[in-house]
């Protein structure tokens, strides 16, 4: 596999089946998608 294809593969799976919904307690309750905007 090339780094392309890595690449590739990671970004499909990111945005076709991870869950940025759900909170996490780790990130104090917040979605994934929450605690990276909180972040900025």
């Amino acid at each position: 596999m090339t780094r392309e294809e890595a690449c590739r593969d990671l970004f499909g799976y990111i945005e076709g089946y991870y869950n940025r919904q759900r909170i996490h307690s780790a990130l104090g309750y917040l979605t994934p998608e929450q605690a990276e905007r909180k972040a900025r």
